[in-house]
């Protein structure tokens, strides 16, 4: 037994706490404490997941109270994945936040406080304990989006809280069922117990639908998924590049354990259903996403429902069920918290610069500032799917297992997917680069006038004026744009590496 898995879900909480306490003494003092946590917990992050990688997962019993009566932390191959990304992308980001801002020590505060409830949802071995880390990654990330100025963030954090909610209320029914049924909550010990009690239980199903029901909502598939272009749009943009990265990846993953550690292969082959419901909100998020993406005008909306999309992958991945689509899906979900934590980051930085927020705005931008225009380039065509980059990969393996699968409506869209993606990102790449900067009229005086125009720059509706670039902001969305064609290539090892992972979840 390890203390690694207890000491990166601790890490975060120690240094939110550390954060709060230093800000009663002196105001600002939060950004390098909470990059002294983050060190810690990537440290840790990077040793667990170098023993996790292997034949046995990584176990530690929460307060000497064995399982299946106590909690237990479990990493194995899978949740390291996500406990490295976590860690990296929530350092990075800080990065990038330091001068960016929100800067108070509140929100550092609450920042690790939400970088500490991915981590437990990742590590936990126990669907209550779950719950409860899915409860403290909520608030802390509805206080994040309410953290921007104005009112758009009030009542996108607003929005964001009630649908969240009844997420985090039906996951909870679901679990009460679960329990009603077998009389245990621990993941490997649900399983065994509820292949006893029969795959045919009205409890059984019941809890299955209410569990990945509440999923849904935190994964944001299509039709629940309402809550997140405004949660995106309107947050400061270091929160909509952590909680695009992170929340919705950390969730999937979340779906990835309950399927698979809890319900099994074995309840998708004996409830057929189950496995067309998986589809069906595969297939719709894709292809709905794609399409009110492409008809947004404002680039963070344009960007939160092409999430949607992308999710819907990871979702029909799930559905298939076999060992390459869910390789596929771990590397898609590493992907494109990558890309599209760095596109959000990329457009904070492009309005902060030039002042625009708007696809439009975005004509002449190679030229404006080209550091911008060629992350946002390479991010751009990695979330298409262009090779080497690590979006090619996911697709590819995802795509490969529906075909193997015979999923055939399934492989058809996934393979359309890479279209649908390159109609939205494509009229943004030839704005950029094949055509004249646009010289924003002397006329334009009043906020309306300047939204229109593309030069709002705070996020929030307002007209806030150019903000500050740093070398941080630009070194942050530049190691986001090389990750995403470096990890492309690295992914096969990787996808060696989570063999036994994958071999454990389908057996």
């Amino acid at each position: 037994m390890s203390d690694l898995p207890a000491l990166v879900v601790a890490a975060p909480i120690v240094g939110s706490i550390a954060v709060l306490l230093a800000g009663v003494l002196r105001a600002r003092t939060g950004w390098p404490l909470a990059v002294v946590a983050a060190l810690v917990q990537v440290g840790g992050a990077v040793t667990l997941a170098s023993r996790a990688f292997g034949e046995e997962p990584v176990r530690y019993v929460v307060g000497g109270f064995r399982a299946p009566f106590g909690i237990e932390l479990v990493v194995d191959g899978l949740s390291a994945t996500m406990v490295v990304l976590v860690a990296v992308v929530a350092l990075g980001v800080l990065g990038y936040a330091r001068v960016a801002g929100p800067r108070s020590n509140s929100f550092y505060a609450v920042y690790l406080l939400l970088v500490a409830g991915l981590t437990g949802m990742s590590v936990t071995g126990d669907v209550f304990n779950m719950y409860v880390f899915l409860e403290i990654t909520g608030l802390a990330a509805y206080a994040l989006v309410a953290s921007g100025e104005g009112g758009r963030s009030a009542l996108a954090a607003l929005k964001y809280l009630i649908v969240g909610t009844v997420g985090a209320s039906l996951f909870l029914l679901g679990i009460g069922y679960a329990y009603v049924a077998t009389g245990t909550l621990n993941m490997a010990d649900l399983s065994t117990q509820l292949a006893a009690v029969g795959y045919n239980s009205p409890l059984v199903q019941a809890a299955f639908g209410l569990l990945v029901a509440g999923l849904f909502v935190k994964v944001a598939v299509f039709p629940v998924h309402t809550w997140q272009p405004a949660a995106y749009a309107g947050a400061p943009d270091s929160v909509s590049a952590l909680i695009s990265a992170l929340v919705s990846t950390v969730a999937a993953y979340a779906l990835i354990r309950i399927v698979f550690t809890v319900f099994t292969v074995e309840f998708l082959l004996a409830t057929p259903f189950a496995r067309t419901v998986l589809v069906a909100g595969a297939v719709v998020s894709i292809v709905v996403g794609s399409a009110l993406a492409v008809t947004q005008t404002e680039i963070k909306r344009m960007l939160a429902y092409s999430s949607v999309s992308q999710f819907g992958l990871v979702v029909g991945a799930i559905a298939v069920a076999n060992g390459t689509a869910l390789t596929g899906a771990a590397i898609h979900l590493v992907g494109h918290a990558v890309m599209k934590g760095g596109l959000f980051l990329t457009s904070g930085l492009v309005a902060n610069a030039t002042g625009v927020r708007t696809i439009d705005g975005y004509e002449g931008l190679a030229e404006r500032l080209p550091v911008g225009a060629g992350a946002f380039s390479v991010l751009a065509l990695g979330m298409v799917g262009v090779p080497p980059a690590v979006g090619f990969v996911g697709k590819w393996y995802i795509a490969l297992g529906a075909v193997e699968a015979e999923t055939w409506p399934l492989a058809v869209v996934i393979l359309l997917s890479t279209l649908l993606t390159l109609a939205y990102f494509v009229r943004i790449l030839e704005r950029m680069y094949f055509r004249e900067p646009a010289e924003a009229s002397a006329a334009v005086e009043t906020t309306e006038q300047r939204a229109a125009a593309g030069l709002v720059t705070d996020g929030t509706g307002t007209d806030a004026g150019l903000g500050p670039v740093s070398m941080g902001m630009r070194a942050t969305v530049l190691v986001a744009a090389v990750l995403a064609v470096a990890l492309g290539l690295a992914v096969f090892e990787y996808g060696a590496l989570l063999q036994p992972t994958i071999e454990r979840l389908l057996a």
